[in-house]
């Protein structure tokens, strides 16, 4: 479960960042989380329960998570698409030369404090 990983992570990010700018308490987080990025947006918001509680400045902040589309240029035609959809082959020129554009992302989006 790489989820617990990365809500560490962002706690740690919180942290300095309300450090460095002297605040006392956090009420929400938000996140932006690629598509495709391979996490789980209910065991990251698990995880996040169950974190905060063991910190201060976060024991009462919300997760919010807004998702990032996937989507994939093709080379050969210049295209792009959504990526979940049709995959790596390109739905217009049936290419394989393509890439995925966005959607893998994982944003530390806005902290709010209170």
């Amino acid at each position: 479960m790489h989820e617990l990983g990365i809500v560490f992570h962002i706690i740690k990010v919180v942290e300095r960042v309300a450090q460095e700018n002297t605040l006392t308490a956090v009420s929400q987080v938000s996140l932006e989380l690629g598509e495709v990025s391979g996490v789980i947006h209910e065991e990251l918001t698990d995880c996040w329960k169950w974190a905060v509680k063991k910190t201060e400045l976060l024991k009462d902040a919300e997760l919010l998570i807004e998702t990032i589309p996937a989507v994939t240029f093709c080379e050969s035609c210049q295209e792009t698409y959504e990526t979940v959809k049709y995959g790596r082959i390109c739905p217009f020129c049936k290419s394989e030369r393509t890439y995925l554009a966005q959607g893998n992302e994982i944003n530390l989006k806005e902290i709010k404090a209170c």
